[in-house]
């Protein structure tokens, strides 16, 4: 690479940090691609580590000794993305949401990128500090919000299927039970999808009683795998009893009137202080 003015090694050096997040890199490696001495690279990053920290971008995490380098951590502030729940909330309260049954429409908020991106990099603030191995999810609407997860993280994404894939070799499957109805269904696993003993992020959309999520871990059990935490974007609260209770959700369908079509739909256990015992239990501190 040619030998750049300070100014354009700033711009190129912030860049090569923002796309690998959680990657550890070392000082030598600035050095030699800039052609500039550790010394002047040390005093750049302690400028980008600055803007960073004051725009709400996230860390820049020095490590010291000879093994050491700089790692960026995407952080996104609670406050910002309060701000940017409250707004989806809003959008969902929309009566031309609703639907038969008490269901509510989310599939165009998830197929719109720059919202997907920010729930993935709220997801990645929440979980920064688990050290997972990868990021599960199960088809199909929970895809986008994985991989905008994994993204931040720089971890894989394994996505569980219901039917199994004859391109995906020999695989587990389990079956369990979701849906207000107790439905039984099937969800498989490729067996080289996943090593022994990982620790996994389970990514999901919505979470009515947990059923789905639950068996996700019971699949990972078939793995030896640990569940590293588990992130909700939208829960129902209309469930008397949750199977699961380890989880953190960033928003919360209150109730659904289909007659009136109103909806109150508010943030998640993430926000709130009733359940931030849960919160801090998933987050690991990264917020405290």
């Amino acid at each position: 690479m040619k030998k750049l003015k300070r100014s354009e090694r700033l711009v190129e050096l912030t860049q090569y940090l923002l796309s690998r997040p959680h990657s550890l890199i070392p000082l030598t490696t600035f050095a030699e691609r800039y052609q500039s001495a550790k010394s002047s690279i040390s005093e750049d990053l302690a400028i980008i580590k600055e803007v960073f920290q004051e725009e709400g971008i996230g860390e820049l995490q020095t490590m010291a000794g000879a093994a050491g380098g700089v790692r960026f951590m995407p952080k996104v502030p609670v406050a910002q993305s309060l701000a940017f729940i409250e707004s989806i909330c809003r959008e969902l309260e929309q009566p031309d949401r609703i639907l038969p049954g008490g269901y509510m429409y989310m599939s165009d908020i998830l197929g719109e990128p720059r919202t997907v991106n920010e729930i993935g990099r709220t997801f990645a603030t929440l979980f920064a500090e688990i050290e997972a191995d990868a990021v599960m999810t199960v088809e199909t609407k929970g895809i986008p919000l994985a991989y905008a997860t994994a993204s931040y993280l720089n971890l894989p994404v394994i996505i569980v299927r219901r039917d199994h894939s004859a391109v995906e070799g020999s695989a587990v499957s389990i079956n369990y039970v979701s849906g207000s109805a107790k439905r039984m269904h099937t969800m498989s696993l490729g067996r080289r999808a996943l090593r022994e003993q990982s620790r996994v992020l389970i990514v999901d959309d919505f979470m009515r009683a947990g059923g789905t999520i639950q068996g996700m871990k019971d699949l990972l059990a078939e793995f030896r795998a640990q569940v590293a935490g588990v992130g909700v974007f939208v829960e129902s609260g209309d469930v008397e009893e949750h199977l699961v209770t380890d989880y953190v959700s960033l928003a919360r369908i209150q109730d659904i009137d289909t007659k009136s079509k109103v909806a109150c739909v508010t943030p998640g256990n993430y926000f709130t202080a009733a359940d931030s015992s849960a919160v801090s239990q998933q987050r690991g501190g990264v917020l405290s």
